[in-house]
């Protein structure tokens, strides 16, 4: 595919669309350096220099969406804490339509935490209880959509494990979407891929796809057999397996099978590649791209913020010089905001 064909469909990104749907948390990243090891246990001590919070799981979705232009409607429950008020309010800061977002009193805002030493994470600590969200939240949730439906070009799913993704819901988010000929996209967690059945894309990295089919992917040949397993059961248009430092592999109902080699330089931080890769593939299929297309435009964005340390998202500007000159653009490694 020559990337010529790629960047014309960059400016029209900002005419996508999307309600996203799933589970919003926070990532908050503590930032500093090592110059000893504890003599209590043989561990590093970080001396902390800054701290930062930031958008994350389908939170960080909205932000890739939002920085490339797009229109974002969300669906999504947080609780009625510190974290949850700052989700809220920095999303209204962004100028999201809420009208999805349930804040429920007994909800814990899932946060993760990330000490990041020298451009490497030390550790991570999650803070987070997993349930399933209550009727009335599914509901609003459900009439957000249906509600804005016809104005929408795709639904995005973005599962995190934490609850608000169950059966219900993407039930009756396949109908409204598919019924009115909209696109539906997935970012799926293992324990519930056998959800998602007839979607558009669905967008599992090598590990959970190789879960999902009790196969374990050393080969070619194993990749093969299980994108190919996987697609015929979720009975999906397309499932792109994103595959780390080898790039990602789509497989089409039409029997063609792309690779996709990744165009990432170094890699420094992994966090919300996922994130970006459905969201410039959503983006672009909405936009008119046709999956192969999208597919290699999310892979280029996804080569430009494993580049960064944190949470990341991209500009136009940057996904245009990434896609003209086949590199990403040089990387910020130095300081909390990337």
């Amino acid at each position: 595919m020559s990337n010529q064909e790629l960047i014309p469909l960059i400016p029209k990104l900002k005419n996508a669309r999307i309600m996203v749907i799933g589970d919003l948390m926070v990532d908050e990243y503590i930032w500093g350096s090592v110059s000893r090891i504890s003599p209590e246990a043989p561990v590093p001590v970080v001396s902390v220099t800054s701290e930062s919070l930031r958008l994350g799981g389908a939170g960080n979705v909205i932000n890739n969406i939002q920085t490339l232009g797009g229109k974002v409607l969300l669906g999504g429950v947080v609780g009625n804490d510190e974290m949850g008020r700052k989700v809220v309010q920095d999303l209204r800061k962004m100028g999201v339509d809420l009208r999805g977002v349930v804040v429920e009193p007994d909800w814990i805002t899932t946060v993760k935490t990330r000490i990041i030493a020298h451009h490497q994470q030390v550790v991570r600590y999650d803070r987070e209880v997993v349930r399933a969200i209550h009727p009335e939240a599914l509901k609003r949730i459900l009439t957000a959509l249906e509600e804005r439906i016809p104005e929408l070009d795709a639904v995005l799913i973005s599962d995190y494990g934490k609850g608000v993704v169950c059966p219900e819901l993407v039930e009756q988010v396949r109908s409204l979407t598919l019924g009115t000929g909209k696109i539906l996209t997935v970012d799926p967690k293992v324990k519930n891929l056998p959800l998602f059945q007839k979607v558009t894309v669905i967008t599992p990295n090598h590990h959970e796809a190789g879960q999902a089919t009790g196969r374990w992917i050393q080969t070619e040949e194993d990749l093969v057999s299980v994108g190919r397993q996987l697609l015929g059961q979720l009975q999906a248009k397309s499932v792109l397996i994103t595959r780390g430092e080898k790039g990602m592999t789509l497989f089409q109902d039409t029997g063609d099978i792309t690779h996709i080699p990744t165009m990432a330089k170094e890699v420094f931080d992994v966090t919300g590649a996922g994130d970006t890769v459905i969201s410039v593939l959503t983006m672009a299929l909405a936009a008119g791209a046709d999956v192969k297309q999208a597919a290699a435009l999310s892979n280029y964005a996804a080569g430009i913020v494993v580049g960064e340390v944190g949470t990341a998202t991209l500009k136009s500007s940057d996904l245009e010089d990434a896609v003209r000159n086949g590199i990403r653009p040089k990387s910020k490694k130095n300081g909390p905001n990337g």
